[in-house]
């Protein structure tokens, strides 16, 4: 049988280099994103890396454990197929997969104590749904990148 996800992704040796990878793929779906709602992305997460450098792959590393919990399934599944790549898989379950992936944040802002957080979180969820779809083939590809080594 196949590794776990997590026995590959969450090895100490090879996690670094995920959160890495991880990083650079939000660095570029937001470099990506166009528009005005695009603009407002861009011009906050650029004002959050300079008031905290480091904050984002801290957070990629915080919420790595849940995110793979809810990437194995999809794995498993994926494992069981021939041919193909674990992005075209996951886009190919859009709602299912953001869905998944988006449990993990929607927990984190439901136990947080401060409202202003819940709130914002709460009108940005809608939009975060979108852009985790549109970020499903970019992250079929990191994980099958440190899943397959």
């Amino acid at each position: 049988m196949a590794e776990t996800l997590k026995a590959r992704l969450l090895d100490s040796d090879r996690r670094p280099a995920v959160v890495t990878d991880l990083q650079g793929l939000v660095d570029s779906e937001v470099a990506n994103k166009s528009g005005l709602s695009g603009g407002v992305v861009k011009t906050g997460y650029a004002a959050v890396k300079k008031v905290k450098p480091g904050i984002i792959p801290e957070a990629i590393d915080k919420m790595l454990d849940e995110f793979v919990d809810q990437l194995e399934p999809f794995w498993a599944a994926y494992s069981t197929e021939t041919g193909g790549d674990f992005g075209a898989f996951l886009a190919a379950r859009p709602h299912e997969a953001s869905e998944a992936l988006l449990s993990v944040t929607d927990r984190r802002a439901e136990r947080s104590s401060r409202a202003a957080i819940t709130s914002v979180y709460g009108k940005l969820r809608p939009k975060a749904q979108e852009n985790v779809v549109e970020a499903l083939p970019g992250l079929g590809t990191v994980v099958e990148k440190h899943a397959r080594v």
